[in-house]
């Protein structure tokens, strides 16, 4: 068995995609010995390093938009939108009290402290303090403060933390990078062609109210955000993999999905586990 430290970068939803990577990894035969991972890419990863992630899989594969939105708990705080905390009850529930140190596979959650502008690495310390900084997505998620830091989610100054494996004993250095050139509309729209929601619509009234929705996406808070946070991380994606090169790239379409579709994780986790099989070196 080839060992592999495994790097899983950020994304959203996209981040669905690295847990079809993760059993299609280990069904060709390849042992993890360490995760590096940023904002989702951390998410899944803590839950993996601490045995949960089929759980998790599990969950998100029965969430629907609704099931979504009655997660998304406004905050009262001018720092973000969103306090996370309907999510983190059910994350404390799944991972419970860990600390990083314990894991039996080395673990990285990467996340950036906007006090010094510099990326912060989680190596110990409380697993899910370390997942709820990493994915505090500015604006959108309230930040965490911690021994003088503002910590948000690590993808705003390294969506690909490969350096923090850079040290481990492995054979390959594998990376996962959700921020790919677009695909063809009809090729890369794996999420639409498995929205089990949209198949589930019954009625005309409901479908109308759909495209409502729709038309009025491109003007939506969410939207804006997404498309900003999109472009930047695609750049630095790009500027962060010149310095520390993986062995190997496992590469998705940016336009795969959209940051917030948190119900299509089905459709998403299966690319995942098509990426690495369609991959020519694994």
């Amino acid at each position: 068995m080839k060992k592999v430290s495994l790097v899983l970068g950020s994304g959203g939803a996209r981040g669905y995609v690295h847990i079809g990577v993760i059993e299609a990894l280990e069904a060709k035969g390849y042992e993890i010995v360490s995760v590096s991972g940023c904002s989702m890419g951390a998410l899944v990863g803590g839950l993996y390093a601490c045995g949960r992630l089929a759980e998790y899989r599990e969950w998100v594969q029965g969430l629907d938009p609704l099931d979504v939105a009655a997660l998304l708990d406004l905050a009262w705080d001018k720092r973000g939108i969103m306090s996370g905390t309907k999510v983190f009850e059910r994350l404390d529930d799944l991972i419970g009290t860990q600390t990083i140190e314990e894991l039996p596979i080395r673990f990285t959650a990467v996340a950036s402290d906007l006090n010094r502008g510099k990326e912060v690495w989680f190596q110990s310390g409380d697993l899910l303090s370390a997942i709820r900084a990493s994915i505090a997505i500015p604006s959108v998620f309230t930040p965490v403060e911690l021994d003088g830091m503002l910590l948000v989610d690590g993808g705003v100054l390294n969506p690909l933390p490969v350096a923090p494996t850079m040290r481990d004993r492995s054979d390959l250095t594998i990376a996962v990078n959700l921020y790919g050139p677009d695909a063809e509309q009809e090729e890369a729209a794996v999420a639409e062609r498995y929205d089990s929601f949209a198949e589930r619509l019954a009625s005309k009234a409901k479908n109308a109210i759909k495209e409502r929705l729709r038309r009025r996406e491109q003007a939506h808070i969410f939207s804006i955000l997404d498309q900003s946070f999109d472009t930047m991380q695609r750049s630095l994606t790009q500027y962060r993999i010149g310095g520390y090169p993986p062995d190997i790239m496992i590469t998705l379409p940016k336009n795969i999905c959209s940051t917030f579709d948190f119900h299509k994780a089905a459709p998403l986790i299966e690319a995942g586990r098509r990426a690495v099989e369609g991959h020519p070196a694994l």
